[in-house]
């Protein structure tokens, strides 16, 4: 670490030679007395242009949650639940007082002899590629109680991308309904696991969907030796789910929004690039619109960026000025481009960044009448006590202050 340090100055000098910092001077960067840390390394090539990017990339404080989540048949309430929330969970966690980056994972679980054992989608700050998996799994298969908690925490905290950083707030939220399979002599027991998931900085929260007792009994121990909190809810996981009259037009404002990305690349980059419109696509005809609400609100907030822009997104980057369209090979330009004359181009790219500006506005102000909207009849019905949306957002309040992350109670989304 302490030649991490060291090497911070030198860095930042190579960045200012090397030109990826357009029109910062040397005196525009502060370098700060020790003690500090150093939270991400900006290389020459992330486009960075601006002093604010710059300091925002050096603190900008990271997030990383991974949903452990029983697909049993007895979970179908609580798995429609996770499909409605993921986005209100995402916006919530956007609130911080420093905007984080925010990264989710999933790992999906049933039992040997089920259709499969785990399913895994691993962390991503791109939200709409896990949440359009999410979007296929059913409730199915379970019937004998025990499932194998045991080898989807393993995997969890064994085969996830975690961040190698301290000052990264890393959770687990296992939810279920059954107790652990302990009897699987090949299995690593949850105890063990546990331990090794402090040792790598990673909380773990129980949920525990129903009253099984012999489950409470394992969700209260899991909690516990995880440094995490233990819930109870329904088995239709006690979530907030109130239509607002702004759902359908902040869903058609989003799919607008979409429609402003262009895509640049090599042809392997642009394949990544249709995965990830294709993943948004499915979200568009296959969530509610209350769901595709959330998720416009949540991309326009500063955490949601990433997810809406993907990489390589051509709009963006000719505005911040990380590209020249004068400089790209015709074959990495989007297909709308390669047949335009280079003003055309140019005329073309700046009406894609009116638009998107226009429609984030729109978007910003309607998610804000959307949300006061849902507080007050949450309030009305006395439903912000210990629904599923409060006793996440208590848990992720409490347990990332300690990494420098601070949320204010009205901070919560739904």
């Amino acid at each position: 670490m302490k030649n991490t340090l060291r090497l911070l100055p030198l860095a930042i000098a190579t960045l200012l030679t090397s030109g990826a910092l357009s029109g910062v001077q040397a005196g525009d960067i502060k370098i700060p007395e020790k003690p500090y840390k150093v939270v991400h390394v900006v290389k020459p090539d992330t486009g960075i242009s601006s002093h604010k990017e710059v300091k925002q990339a050096l603190t900008q404080p990271k997030i990383e949650v991974v949903f452990v989540l029983d697909t049993t048949g007895s979970m179908s309430g609580l798995i429609k639940a996770a499909k409605e929330k993921i986005w209100s969970i995402a916006s919530t966690m956007a609130q911080a007082k420093t905007a984080p980056e925010i990264k989710m994972g999933l790992v999906a679980y049933r039992d040997r002899g089920d259709q499969y054992v785990t399913r895994l989608t691993d962390l991503s700050s791109d939200l709409d590629s896990m949440y359009a998996k999410l979007m296929d799994f059913r409730a199915a298969g379970g019937g004998d109680t025990p499932e194998s908690v045991n080898q989807a925490l393993y995997e969890a905290v064994h085969k996830m991308s975690w961040s190698q950083d301290e000052g990264t707030y890393k959770v687990v939220f296992l939810v279920g309904d059954a107790p652990a399979h302990m009897d699987y002599h090949d299995d690593v027991k949850y105890p063990d696991t546990i331990h090794i998931a402090g040792h790598k900085g990673i909380i773990v929260n129980a949920i525990q969907s129903g009253n099984n007792r012999r489950a409470t009994k394992n969700w209260q121990r899991i909690a516990a030796l995880g440094q995490g909190n233990y819930f109870q809810v329904e088995q239709s996981g006690n979530a907030v789910a109130i239509a607002t009259p702004y759902d359908d037009e902040l869903a058609e404002l989003s799919g607008k929004m979409d429609g402003t990305r262009l895509y640049y690349g090599t042809v392997q980059e642009k394949r990544r690039q249709e995965a990830k419109v294709a993943a948004g696509s499915k979200l568009k005809f296959g969530a509610s619109k209350a769901s595709q609400a959330r998720r416009a609100a949540f991309n326009a907030s500063v955490s949601g960026k990433s997810n809406f822009l993907g990489e390589k997104e051509l709009v963006d980057e000719v505005v911040s000025g990380a590209v020249s369209l004068s400089s790209l090979p015709s074959a990495e330009l989007p297909e709308e481009l390669k047949a335009m004359k280079p003003v055309e181009r140019e005329t073309f790219v700046a009406k894609k960044a009116e638009e998107r500006q226009r429609l984030h506005t729109q978007i910003k102000d309607l998610a804000k009448k959307r949300d006061t909207y849902l507080k007050q009849k949450v309030e009305a019905a006395g439903l912000d006590k210990d629904s599923l949306d409060v006793q996440i957002f208590d848990a992720i309040r409490e347990q990332s202050a300690e990494k420098g992350l601070v949320y204010d109670k009205s901070d919560m989304k739904y």
